[in-house]
């Protein structure tokens, strides 16, 4: 099964063009060492890009899903269905 964590970035990523690593760990009320982890998972996977910029001289992360992580997403929820119709 897909991590609790790992799906609460792509959802939040979903509706997002970028979200700061910040406001992902508000979100999904994770310590920055587990978020971390998740992200840079995602990150090798090639499911979700990665830019770090400065701000007011403080560094910001920002995070954003791309077209194959999109994909990968779409394909677990079809995959999900097909479990419920199986099912039912």
């Amino acid at each position: 099964m897909l991590s609790k964590i790992r799906l609460g970035i792509v959802a939040e990523l979903l509706t997002s063009e970028w979200v700061a690593f910040s406001e992902l760990q508000r979100a999904l009320d994770a310590s920055q060492g587990n978020l971390g982890a998740h992200l840079a998972k995602l990150v090798d996977a090639g499911y979700i890009e990665e830019t770090k910029t400065f701000v007011n001289r403080r560094p910001l992360t920002q995070y954003r899903l791309t077209s194959q992580g999109r994909a990968a997403f779409v394909a677990h929820v079809a995959q999900l269905q097909s479990l419920l119709k199986e099912t039912s």
